[in-house]
C-alpha cells in the first residue's frame, strides 16, 4: 500500500520520518546481541510504518509546533511491532510480508521476550514525553490492544461468534492503535477536546476498515502480494467476517462445512470455503462494511479546513485503505 499523498508532502513526511527511524533504531540498542538481531530484524520488516506516519498528521494537521510527535511516533511502532511479535507466536504464523516470521527464525521463546523488551522500552520512551495525557492515553491502549488479543483467543474455533462480538474483538485488537496514533497527535497540539476526540474517531474507524480488508485478503487466492500464505486465519481457526457471514447467508450442508473448517482448523477446506464465500458474496459485504467505516472516518474530519493539505492526506489514505492489496 502505497501512502496516497502529493509528492512535495510525500518528501515533507519522508524527511520527518527519517528522524522517527532514528528514533526507533536509538531505543533498539540493547547490551544483549539476541535482542539487537532480533528486534532490528522485525523493525526493518516492519512495511509501512503506517501508524507512526499517523501520529505526524495528525500533529501536522493540528499545527503542533514542538518535536514530541517524532517520539510518540516510535512509541507506537515499538507497541505495534511488540503486538506483531506476540501475535505470531500465538498463531504459530511462519510467514509476515513476504518473510520469515521472527518465531520462526528464533524460535518462540525470544519472540515473546523480545515482543516483552520492546514494550517495556516503550514505557520508558513514554516518560521522556513528560506527559501525563500521554501516558494514561497509551497505558490505556496497551491494556485494550492486550484484551482484545484474549478475546481472539478465545473466539478461536468459535463457530458461535456474531458479528457484533467480531467487530468489538478488532477495534481492541487493531482499531485502538489507530486510534491513539490520530488522538495522541492532536492531544500534544492542545486543540479543543471534541476535535482531538474526532481525530481518535477517525483512528478507530480506519483501524477497523484496515483489519477488514485484512480479513477479505485472506480469502484473496488471486493476490500474490499480501506476504502471508493464503488461508492462514482458517488454519488458525479464526472466524473472521467472511466467514461469519458466509454463515449467516449459506445453506445448512455449507454451515456445516464452515463450523467444521473452524473447529478442525484445516486449511485442506480452503477450496470449499472459497467458494462459499463467492456463492454467498460474503466478502463483498465486508468490502461494503469496510467502505462504511471509511466514511465514517472521513466525517470525522469535518472540523478540519478542507484547505489543510494533511487533511486531505489522511482522506487519501483512509480511500485508499479499503482498495489495498496487501
Amino acid at each position: 500500500m502505497q501512502l496516497s499523498i502529493d509528492n512535495k508532502l510525500q518528501d515533507e513526511l519522508d524527511d520527518l520520518m527519517t528522524r522517527v527511524d532514528s528514533i526507533i533504531y536509538q531505543n533498539l540498542k540493547s547490551d544483549v546481541v539476541l535482542i539487537n538481531n532480533l528486534s532490528t530484524y522485525i523493525i526493518k520488516n516492519g512495511g509501512k510504518r503506517l501508524r507512526p506516519r499517523l501520529v505526524l498528521l495528525s500533529a501536522l494537521l493540528c499545527d503542533y509546533q514542538g518535536d514530541k510527535h517524532y517520539l510518540i511516533a516510535a512509541i507506537i511502532e515499538f507497541i505495534h511491532t511488540a503486538t506483531l511479535l506476540h501475535d505470531d507466536v500465538v498463531d504459530e504464523s511462519s510467514l509476515r510480508r513476504g518473510a520469515g516470521t521472527a518465531n520462526q527464525i528464533w524460535g518462540n521463546s525470544a519472540a515473546i521476550l523480545v515482543g516483552d523488551f520492546l514494550y517495556s522500552r516503550s514505557f520508558q520512551m513514554m516518560v521522556k514525553t513528560d506527559s501525563m495525557a500521554v501516558m494514561q492515553i497509551l497505558s490505556h491502549t496497551t491494556n485494550i490492544i492486550a484484551e482484545g488479543e484474549v478475546m481472539q483467543l478465545l473466539n478461536i474455533n468459535n463457530c458461535d461468534i456474531t458479528v457484533a462480538q467480531y467487530l468489538a474483538t478488532i477495534k481492541a485488537k487493531t482499531s485502538k492503535l489507530f486510534e491513539s496514533a490520530t488522538e495522541l497527535g492532536a492531544s500534544l497540539a492542545n486543540i479543543p477536546q471534541k476535535q482531538q476526540q474526532n481525530l481518535g474517531k477517525f483512528g478507530n474507524h480506519l483501524g477497523t476498515a484496515f483489519q477488514l480488508v485484512d480479513d477479505i485478503l485472506d480469502y484473496d487466492i488471486d493476490n500474490k502480494k499480501i506476504g502471508k500464505n493464503i488461508g492462514d486465519d482458517l488454519s488458525e481457526g479464526k472466524p473472521t467476517l467472511p466467514l461469519i457471514y458466509a454463515l449467516q447467508d449459506c445453506k445448512k450442508s455449507s454451515q456445516d462445512l464452515i463450523k467444521k473448517a473452524i473447529k478442525e482448523a484445516d486449511i485442506k477446506y480452503l477450496d470449499d470455503i472459497l467458494q462459499i464465500l463467492k456463492d454467498n458474496n460474503s466478502l463483498q459485504k465486508c468490502q461494503k462494511l469496510a467502505k462504511e467505516q471509511i466514511t465514517l472516518a472521513i466525517s470525522c474530519l469535518d472540523g478540519f479546513s478542507n484547505d489543510n493539505q494533511y487533511k486531505q492526506s489522511l482522506i487519501n489514505i483512509a480511500s485508499l485503505s479499503v482498495s489495498r492489496t496487501f
